[in-house]
């Protein structure tokens, strides 16, 4: 009987890992550049496409509501909707599909909250895109456990950011020394950092 307890266990246990392999496979794909598809339809169009499609939201400049259905994009003229703001709660948005972000000259806003595939290569990748630096006013990396100091420090390089909100950040070993240098590079910075 226990020779029988442990072959399910020992099935189940391969059919989750499985299970796991198949998702994180899925999630890479949703990710995976198309650079035809982003001169096809121009950049705000090919990211939101991805943003989509990995679960995040974004809000078009000029417009109050959210977009999350990936069916009900707007279509229009070529360059028409520019991504203002991104929600990414909950995405599998991950670093290969950063590229996505290239081109975005509107985006004020980023919420990167409980993303599981956030890391410090993606938040070092996001502050080397030029357009972002320029343009990027507010950001939130919530409950993302793959974020450390490292990351956050890259952050300097997005010189008109004005607000930053951290909570929930297993990572981050020296909050006091993180939040100075970016409030030093960064002198009209203001970060809220909760409490863990």
């Amino acid at each position: 009987m226990r020779l029988l307890s442990r072959a399910v266990q020992c099935a189940a246990g391969q059919r989750e890992g499985s299970r796991r392999h198949f998702w994180g496979w899925l999630n890479a794909v949703f990710n995976t550049v198309d650079h035809d598809r982003i001169k096809a339809v121009g950049p705000d169009r090919a990211a939101a496409e991805w943003l989509l499609r990995c679960g995040a939201k974004v809000r078009f400049q000029g417009f109050d509501r959210w977009q999350h259905d990936y069916n009900g994009l707007p279509t229009g003229a070529l360059g028409r909707y520019k991504i203002q703001s991104i929600d990414a709660t909950d995405s599998c948005i991950m670093y290969k599909g950063f590229d996505h972000l290239d081109g975005l000259k509107h985006v004020e806003e980023i919420k990167f909250i409980k993303c599981s595939y956030i890391e410090d290569a993606c938040l070092e990748r996001l502050s080397a895109i030029e357009s972002l630096q320029e343009s990027l006013s507010r950001m939130e990396v919530v409950s993302c456990g793959n974020v450390t100091d490292k990351g956050l420090v890259a952050l300097h390089r997005l010189r008109n950011l004005e607000r930053l909100f951290l909570s929930d950040l297993p990572g981050i070993r020296d909050r006091q020394t993180t939040v100075h240098r970016l409030q030093t590079a960064l002198p009209r910075l203001d970060v809220s950092l909760d409490s863990d």
